[in-house]
């Protein structure tokens, strides 16, 4: 099955692109399309325990299932910005 892997923030700068094509075996899981993201861009690894995940843009678990043509997004943590007194 093929399914489309967006990598959002930081990941996007590790990866060196936010956007690829993954080919996986029938019944994999988020978690494969993770391991198949860290396998081809190693930079990512760092921040496999720490990341949120998405399936069709519903927040998912790494071990839910992926279906072919399904869009898997990877974000990790954001923090930033500043609260200011009005």
């Amino acid at each position: 099955m093929r399914v489309t892997v967006q990598y959002f923030a930081r990941l996007r700068d590790l990866a060196g692109c936010g956007t690829w094509t993954c080919d996986l075996p029938d019944r994999a899981t988020v978690g494969d399309a993770w391991r198949a993201g860290v396998e081809r861009f190693p930079a990512t690894a760092a921040l496999g325990d720490s990341l949120s995940c998405a399936v069709n843009a519903d927040f998912s678990r790494m071990d839910a299932p992926i279906h072919d043509g399904d869009e898997v997004a990877f974000l990790p943590p954001v923090s930033g910005g500043a609260w200011t007194e009005p």
